[in-house]
């Protein structure tokens, strides 16, 4: 078994955060990099080393594969977590791990390979018998071979990147006069996100849920179902919204799904953490894909199974059984996400960046943020716009529903554009509320007049902002009984913090 004992986090912000957060609990050293945007980072502040990997842009920086693989090995990492978004999904990047003799936290190459092309993980779920969406096998050469597809699929369909995922190279046609500027498009934006120009078609399913399956699998030939989560609110493909379990399933349901996506994952011999996406409608659920990596929304795993699924990956990289033998625990209770984007809902979800003026996160029983911000930071242009991750668990959907709304309420974010009042109008609909869901929610439901705010949002924006201001008072006073300025006095254990490090 390997021992894996110094960690570089191949990853930024609250991604990179939290897992820090699991290698400080098991005594693994944690290695950050960072951009010159992200030098004063919270993920910076809190690894035991943080080495600087270039300018701002992704591809000058996190995603310069020869500089992050060239500063784990002269840092001496023995393994790599590579969170999610840049390399988490790279063959490339899990080939030049395993060739540096580095253990990437996750699949191996040749299983990300192999599910990370969406056309052969469809043929490997059509293998494993997992009902699919009606559509190509192959992929498109020519428009007239879309044409003829489209013929037999009917319409609406939709053009996908085979080499797809978080929702680019995504297109719904219509009808056939909408084609030939379909197929450029997607090809275009296949291209440039993936460099990989393949795209397939498949029918297009008019009001789906989005529900996914969150498994892990060591190399004993353990595949565990770690429970359903439902992402169905979504805009332009991509996830605002998540909990578990999914109000649409019972238990009979819950049984096939889980007895799927299993089949799935040991028909590719798959190892480490994953999840295996569906489209649900209609009491019958599709296989979508299957993403080889730990989501974003897997915190509300966590909240319903009490695991760390940080550990669980470490565990495996490390060549360790799964942490529960062979009976995962049952899920207990239900968790929401709301994920906490710098962004303006009112004006088309457009990103926001700046300043963070002030920030104060709610607290109190059932309650978890995830965050990558501090009061000061700056939220640079570079990167996506997730902030942070509010996450709330009670014994019901109800009581997670109500909990969520009181902690949304506690939240104070000033400085950037936000989508916290986006999800308190989420909360209260009552289509929301009874659980009457889809990936169209949004077009369907939402008009952005309902964000302005009202005498209720006012009130409880003055109360959150008076609570902030109180607190900060306290502080000072406590630090500086005699009134002169607060001087912070804490700092981290030396024998913990090694600092910041430039490379030579």
């Amino acid at each position: 078994m390997t021992r894996i004992r110094r960690v570089l986090i191949a990853n930024r912000g609250e991604i990179a955060v939290r897992v820090i957060r699991t290698l400080r609990e098991l005594s693994i050293t944690s290695i950050a990099v960072f951009s010159e945007p992200d030098r004063a980072s919270l993920h910076v502040l809190l690894a035991d080393e943080a080495y600087p990997i270039g300018p701002g842009p992704a591809a000058e920086s996190y995603l310069d594969l020869e500089r992050v693989i060239a500063t784990a090995r002269a840092q001496k990492a023995d393994a790599i977590h590579p969170g999610y978004g840049f390399f988490a999904e790279s063959v490339a990047f899990a080939r030049a791990c395993e060739e540096a003799g580095i253990v990437f936290i996750g699949p191996r190459s040749d299983i990300i390979a192999a599910l990370g092309d969406k056309l052969a993980a469809r043929a490997a779920a059509r293998r494993a018998g997992v009902p699919m969406v009606p559509g190509t096998e192959a992929p498109l050469a020519t428009l007239e071979e879309l044409r003829a597809a489209a013929r037999g699929i009917g319409y609406p369909l939709m053009l996908k990147a085979a080499a797809g995922g978080g929702g680019k190279g995504m297109r719904r046609v219509a009808r056939e006069a909408e084609l030939e500027s379909a197929w450029s498009l997607t090809r275009g934006e296949a291209q440039a996100a993936f460099g990989d120009a393949r795209i397939y078609a498949e029918r297009a399913i008019e009001r789906p849920r989005h529900i996914e399956a969150q498994i892990v699998a060591d190399a004993h030939g353990r595949v565990a179902f770690l429970g359903e989560r439902e992402c169905s609110i979504q805009r332009r493909h991509q996830k605002l919204l998540e909990e578990t379990p999914s109000p649409a399933f019972d238990a009979r349901l819950r049984a096939r799904f889980a007895e799927a996506a299993c089949r799935i994952a040991k028909q590719v011999g798959y190892l480490n953490a994953g999840t295996v996406e569906f489209i649900f409608e209609d009491g019958e659920f599709y296989f979508l894909e299957v993403n080889t990596r730990l989501q974003v929304e897997h915190p509300v795993t966590e909240m319903v199974t009490g695991l760390d699924l940080v550990a669980e990956q470490i565990r495996i990289a490390e060549g360790a059984p799964l942490s529960f033998g062979d009976a995962p625990p049952a899920p207990r209770g239900w968790a929401i996400e709301a994920r906490v984007l710098a962004e303006d809902p009112a004006a088309g979800f457009m990103p926001s960046v700046g300043r963070i003026e002030r920030v104060r996160f709610p607290q109190g029983p059932g309650v978890r943020n995830d965050a990558g911000v501090y009061r000061g930071f700056e939220v640079p242009v570079y990167y996506d716009s997730l902030l942070a991750k509010l996450v709330v668990w009670a014994g019901d959907r109800e009581g997670a529903r109500r909990r969520l709304l009181r902690a949304l309420d506690e939240f104070v974010l000033e400085g950037v554009s936000h989508n916290l009042a986006f999800h308190r109008w989420l909360l209260t609909h009552p289509e929301f509320v009874a659980g009457n869901l889809s990936t169209r929610f949004l077009d369907e439901h939402f008009d952005p007049a309902a964000l302005q705010a009202g005498p209720e949002s006012a009130e409880v924006a003055l109360f959150a902002a008076a609570l902030h201001e109180r607190e900060e008072r306290m502080r000072i006073a406590v630090a500086e009984p005699n009134g002169s300025q607060a001087r912070s006095s804490w700092k981290w254990p030396e024998r913990r913090r090694s600092g910041v490090r430039e490379l030579r």
